[in-house]
């Protein structure tokens, strides 16, 4: 048998030969995924003995993620805002970039709000927004049947599943029922780019999540184009958008009526998240 830090090593380098960047770090994260150590173990018991079991399911996991496959997949879970939340090849994996969404949703919100959730995906979206408010109420949607179930898996997990309810359908729900508060990051991505993004992206995130068609803008379109009848009055819709679409987006919000429409970049300095309120 090998020890801890054996092991650890090998996985290294077999990572840093497949071209990944992070090597150390998904090295480490992947061991204590299989072991159920922490980050602390490598130091203090770097010598101790793994099973054999143990050392086989490790290097499966490391010849995954040198195949590119992104380790929140290999995993089963990504944190965001502070919460754990399952992923699958079924939902995009929750982006710390997107946690801007997130807290510009939460400077307007105020308690026993409800809110729609366009394109949930994993859902992290919405359930942290509902984590971190109270008596807030909400329905998501999404077209993808195995995304809304993992969404729904997660407000179990969260204990969130009496607060939100999930609907399969294209953008809006059939009813125009009125919110508070509209969210979304729909697909933006060109879809000329797709296949120049990295590998983990472009060969094992859902197309269906990331393609915004010829000009990454048709879903900023629709939505700009219905959100009146489902927001009330002084309702606000908040977007994620991509570093390049600030002024389209901006420009959409002007047409379809918004006012106090605000750019906001996330800590990279990238324009991130377009808002506007209804008035």
């Amino acid at each position: 048998m090998n020890t801890y830090k054996q092991i650890y090593d090998e996985g290294v380098q077999m990572l840093r030969g497949a071209g990944i960047s992070e090597s150390k770090l998904d090295g480490r994260l992947l061991l204590e995924y299989v072991c159920g150590t922490d980050m602390n173990y490598l130091l203090v018991h770097g010598e101790e003995l793994v099973t054999p079991e143990n050392e086989k399911r490790y290097m499966e996991c490391i010849n995954r993620r040198c195949a590119r496959e992104p380790l929140a997949y290999i995993t089963g879970s990504q944190e965001f805002m502070g919460l754990d939340f399952k992923v699958s090849s079924d939902v995009l994996i929750p982006n710390q970039d997107t946690e801007t969404l997130v807290e510009e949703v939460l400077r307007e919100i105020c308690d026993g709000m409800e809110i729609l959730d366009l394109c949930t995906g994993s859902g992290c979206i919405i359930l942290s927004i509902l984590n971190y408010t109270n008596d807030t109420r909400a329905d998501a949607t999404d077209i993808s049947e195995a995304a809304l179930s993992v969404a729904n898996e997660n407000a179990v997990l969260l204990k969130l599943n009496e607060r939100i309810q999930f609907l399969k359908t294209d953008l809006f729900p059939e009813d125009e029922k009125k919110y508070d508060i509209i969210v979304s990051n729909p697909p933006y991505i060109k879809s000329d780019v797709i296949d120049t993004l990295e590998p983990e992206v472009k060969e094992y995130e859902p197309r269906l999540a990331l393609d915004g068609e010829t000009d990454g803008l048709v879903f900023y379109q629709r939505i700009l184009k219905n959100a009146n009848r489902y927001l009330k009055r002084g309702g606000w819709l908040f977007v994620e958008i991509g570093y390049d679409q600030g002024d389209d987006v901006q420009a959409l919000f002007n047409e379809n009526g918004f006012k106090e429409v605000e750019l906001v970049k996330d800590l990279c300095g990238n324009a991130r998240v377009v808002k506007g309120c209804l008035y």
